[in-house]
């Protein structure tokens, strides 16, 4: 069985890795790292990925997340996904989870470990990926709150 840990460089999402990690010691399971990177430069430069100076490109970014990985868990096996199907009428949330539960279903995910502040509240912000992930019934979910 497969722990995934969907991985955009937030301090929530380097504390769910670590928990995934330490939850992978005791359960001997692999933990993959997914990070969604959309074919948007705005959407990189929101979340960090790259300076103002820089010129976006999916590798540059994955590159980079990557290595935040590997500083976190060396032992991760890590991917990164472009959403190709972008859909005019969905937002980019709605692609990057959408992709996220392609990934799940397909490596046959026991449990996700989310990071999200959002996720799992009454009232969930449009761009929270960590709420519609963990409606779904196929695998467990455990979500982090607090870094």
């Amino acid at each position: 069985m497969v722990l995934l840990v969907p991985f955009d460089g937030s301090d929530l999402s380097a504390a769910a890795l670590e928990r995934a990690t330490e939850f992978a010691a005791y359960r001997d399971e692999e933990v993959l790292v997914l990070s969604v990177v959309p074919q948007a430069p705005e959407f990189a430069l929101e979340r960090g990925w790259l300076t103002a100076d820089e010129t976006f490109s999916t590798e540059l970014v994955a590159e980079k997340l990557e290595t935040q990985v590997h500083e976190i868990a060396p032992d991760a096996r890590f991917r990164c996904e472009v959403p190709e199907d972008v859909s005019s009428m969905a937002s980019l949330t709605t692609d990057v989870v959408r992709t996220i539960r392609a990934v799940a279903n397909e490596v046959n995910a026991s449990i996700l470990f989310i990071g999200s502040e959002n996720a799992g509240r009454v009232s969930t912000p449009v761009t929270s990926v960590g709420a519609p992930v963990s409606e779904d019934p196929q695998y467990d979910v455990h979500i982090v709150r607090h870094a």
